[in-house]
């Protein structure tokens, strides 16, 4: 069995999750792009039949104990908060092919039956605005995770959420914190 490497269990609003990305040193392992996910189950509507912080450790079993895994993906985001699973500067498991080169957010709810909720969609476009500045990579690099060649996954994160009108909304976010300037590092 791979070696565990814990988690974060934190949640962040918009505001309090950019001011974490600031402390977060990117050491020998940088993310080459952000591959986005939905849970799938829970639903949204699901999310807060426990609390956050049970939700993190019934997560962090699953992922630990019944998957056998090293990690899980980097990201939880609801309506209200970003939670921090993997730490950011580790790999995280997520995707099969790009586990190694990506962070790994999810998107909390189903959202192959489901519209996008507009304070998912909002925390979303601030994290990986935040994730996006921090690492210096271009939001056009996102990928799907039905993108994956090797993935199972072949509906994630769902045809309610749409690639190119993520990256417009990162990319205006962006715009927004470092007006008339490159994003802080970037590769593009």
């Amino acid at each position: 069995m791979p070696v565990w490497k814990g988690i974060v269990g934190k949640g962040f609003n918009a505001t309090e999750f950019q001011q974490y990305v600031q402390t977060v040193k990117l050491g020998a392992w940088r993310p080459q792009f952000v591959v986005l996910h939905n849970t799938y189950i829970p639903r949204l509507s699901d999310w807060y039949k426990v609390s956050g912080q049970q939700r993190m450790k019934n997560l962090e079993q699953y992922y630990r104990d019944i998957r056998h895994w090293s990690g899980g993906p980097h990201l939880f985001v609801a309506d209200d908060l970003a939670w921090v699973f993997t730490p950011l500067d580790t790999p995280g498991v997520h995707s099969p092919s790009w586990n190694v080169i990506s962070w790994g957010v999810e998107l909390v709810g189903d959202y192959s039956v489901e519209d996008l909720s507009p304070g998912v969609q909002e925390n979303a476009t601030q994290a990986l605005a935040a994730l996006c500045g921090l690492a210096g990579i271009n939001p056009d690099g996102m990928r799907l995770h039905k993108e994956d060649p090797r993935t199972t996954h072949k509906d994630c994160p769902g045809v309610r959420v749409v690639k190119n009108d993520v990256i417009g909304m990162v990319t205006a976010c962006l715009a927004d914190r470092f007006p008339g300037e490159h994003i802080p590092g970037a590769l593009a």
